[in-house]
């Protein structure tokens, strides 16, 4: 069986909770599947920098230091099965035979994100042509039909890696999430009969809120933890607004606009108005944890001790290791989707870097 344990990193000054057999961390060894087994893949380690110290300063830091600039996209409106659509924003193919990579964003992002900018830099450069999803909602005009995108809504990527798969059958396919773009790839490649396979060949993801009603109630108990709550709330009271009228007459509207907490506004309208009988029951249903055991695409689990975001006693670690399809790297900080190191002059982010570096051993594994 595939083992987990903690282990210092002298060159790093950081902890990682590797998944490794016999021979070491993701290299050959019993328990572990082709594609991580056979890459000797070990993840680089973490210098975190010294003066952003702590979760917080990890996430914010690393919020402001990451460029906006990235590659030019080129836009593509999907027509979706219910009549609504999806904005794919793709960036350049370095060949025509490249892997693709669909790139998921969290809660209220988009493709516009420093956080996707960065990381659709980072597989280009390794060769890999970038597929940038919006959610519903998120491409900066209100999608049509009334309810929006969720953390367990996992249609739309599906629908995508589908349309990826049928157009480009000789060419090899994988994902990265952010946080709720994360839990939602790992619950839809949990979900699938195939364990994920039919639609991906690899999966990477960070920051993940594996137990979401965990994470609300961590939110709830600082100020910055309100802090970032409030951030959150802010932007979705402006969707709220783009379809008042007709959302007045599903859900009490007045009520949800006046939610203080993520639970409360989940209880008002993201339940009620995606057939949940109430925040608990979507929470229980949508969190991406209990999906870990279906996978059986190559996955990576980026992931911080300290992530403000999720207590660590929710980090899936037993899930993950009884699951050989799954490599889980824990650091003992980073916040969520941090992992800054290096100045203030010169950042990089370890994480984006690991993430696209396991992908591209996969994918190039792959077609070989």
């Amino acid at each position: 069986m595939v083992q987990i344990r903690l282990k210092l990193l002298r060159e790093g000054l950081s902890n990682r909770m590797d998944i490794h057999g016999a021979d070491g961390a993701f290299e050959q060894g019993p328990g572990l599947v082709p594609g991580v087994n056979d890459l000797s893949y070990h993840p680089k380690p973490f210098r975190p920098a010294w003066w952003a110290a702590g979760p917080n300063l990890q996430t914010l830091a690393a919020r402001l230091l990451r460029s906006s600039q990235g590659p030019e996209y080129r836009r593509e409106r999907l027509a979706t099965p219910d009549d609504d659509f999806l904005d794919l924003d793709w960036g350049p193919a370095p060949s025509t035979d490249s892997p693709i990579v669909l790139v998921l964003h969290g809660l209220e992002g988009s493709t516009s994100r420093s956080y996707v900018r960065n990381v659709c830099r980072e597989l280009l450069f390794l060769g890999i042509q970038p597929a940038a999803l919006n959610f519903r909602g998120c491409s900066g005009e209100a999608n049509r039909v009334l309810h929006y995108y969720h953390s367990g809504k996992t249609d739309d990527p599906a629908f995508v890696l589908s349309l990826l798969r049928e157009r480009y059958p000789q060419r090899r396919i994988g994902a990265l999430g952010f946080s709720l773009g994360g839990n939602v790839l790992l619950k839809m490649m949990g979900e699938c009969q195939k364990g994920g396979t039919d639609l991906l060949d690899a999966a990477a993801v960070m920051s993940v809120p594996y137990d979401l009603a965990a994470g609300c109630k961590l939110l709830e108990e600082s100020p910055m933890g309100q802090m970032y709550a409030g951030y959150f709330l802010r932007s979705l009271r402006r969707k709220l607004r783009m379809k008042e009228p007709r959302l007045s007459r599903k859900i009490d509207l007045a009520s949800a606009l006046t939610s203080q907490t993520i639970w409360e506004f989940d209880d008002r309208l993201t339940a009620p108005l995606n057939g949940f009988s109430d925040a608990a029951d979507y929470y229980k249903k949508s969190s991406s944890a209990q999906y870990l055991r279906g996978i059986d695409v190559p996955t990576l689990l980026l992931h911080a001790a300290d992530d403000p975001f999720l207590p660590p006693e929710s980090v899936p670690s037993s899930q993950a290791s009884m699951n050989p399809s799954i490599s889980l790297v824990l650091q003992e900080t980073g916040g969520h989707v941090g992992f800054l190191e290096g100045t203030p002059r010169k950042p990089s982010f370890w994480g984006d870097k690991e993430a696209v570096r396991f992908l591209n051993k996969v994918l190039t594994k792959s077609a070989s």
